[in-house]
């Protein structure tokens, strides 16, 4: 391993947003194998934990079969437990290391990313645009319609983190509605929602999220309704006739005899800074411009 000291960069330690920036590692080094070995892996353990799949060995046996202690660019795994009855312990992500642009650069999971940042752990990290807008983006009037607006809304006050680019790993929340709730010749889009009074249903997680996208202004005369803990989110959103759901192909939604409407706001992996925990500005800067390069055209001056 190079003598420079690494860059650590906060990921995801699983699902859909780690698999986005395991594809920007291989775009940017020469560990595309080992990238796809982890995905590949971590989908195996995925389907282990939802009971698709009968383990061929105990988790600690499954541990140690993936781990190789001797090589410092490994891959290395960790356990976590799982939410599921009786708190089975499951295989995530722990650290890669990969040279970036001549620098070692050490992609380490954590839980929570974004609040990584935030805490000053790190000065580079991945995680979902959807923790940025839930977390510190200001609620106003007008609504947040893509990743290049997100920071403007960031008060300086409140943290030093910054939204770099997103990795087009898009999945979009979107209006969905009953066709019978609009008028002959309505859209389904921010002007219909913004005239609209009654009820809205949403996740209770996304509340937050749905009124920086929304803005408040649309939103007065509009109540939030919940789906119930077993049913579906589409399903809900028939009963009540309007919502917001995440949605790549709206087939689900059809299903449930929905229209959709406007994309509301990209659900995406972003790569974000915090500036004021680099300690190498120079060398934190070309690994931030490596990883942003060929990014989705939400890359975003900083």
């Amino acid at each position: 391993m190079s003598q420079t000291e690494a860059i650590r960069v906060a990921v995801p330690r699983k699902g859909r947003p780690l698999e986005a920036v395991l594809e920007r590692v291989a775009d940017v080094s020469d560990r595309s194998e080992q990238a796809d070995e982890i995905i590949s892996t971590l989908r195996h353990e995925k389907a282990i934990t939802k009971g698709n799949t009968e383990p061929a060995a105990d988790v600690y046996q499954r541990l140690a079969t993936y781990s190789d202690l001797e090589d410092a660019y490994a891959p290395e795994y960790t356990l976590l437990r799982d939410q599921r009855d009786g708190m089975p312990r499951r295989i995530v992500f722990d650290s890669l290391t990969v040279d970036v642009a001549g620098i070692p650069v050490q992609f380490v999971g954590r839980e929570e990313p974004f609040r990584a940042l935030r805490t000053h752990e790190f000065a580079l990290g991945f995680d979902s645009a959807d923790l940025v807008l839930e977390e510190v983006v200001e609620l106003e009037p007008e609504g947040v319609a893509s990743i290049s607006d997100v920071n403007a809304r960031i008060d300086p006050m409140d943290t030093d983190v910054r939204v770099v680019s997103g990795l087009g790993d898009t999945v979009y929340h979107t209006l969905m509605a009953r066709p019978e709730v609009l008028p002959p010749g309505a859209e389904l889009d921010r002007g219909f929602v913004a005239d609209y009074e009654g009820r809205l249903c949403i996740s209770p997680r996304y509340e937050r999220l749905v009124e920086a996208v929304l803005g408040t202004r649309p939103l007065e005369n509009i109540t939030f309704a919940y789906p119930d803990d077993d049913r579906e989110e589409e399903a809900a959103i028939a009963d009540v006739g309007l919502g917001v759901y995440l949605t790549m192909t709206g087939s689900t939604a059809r299903n449930h005899g929905l229209i959709l409407g406007e994309h509301l706001f990209p659900s995406e992996t972003v790569l974000m800074e915090n500036v004021i925990e680099a300690r190498d500005l120079a060398a934190a800067a070309e690994v931030r411009e490596a990883l942003s390069a060929d990014a989705h055209e939400t890359e975003i001056p900083v």
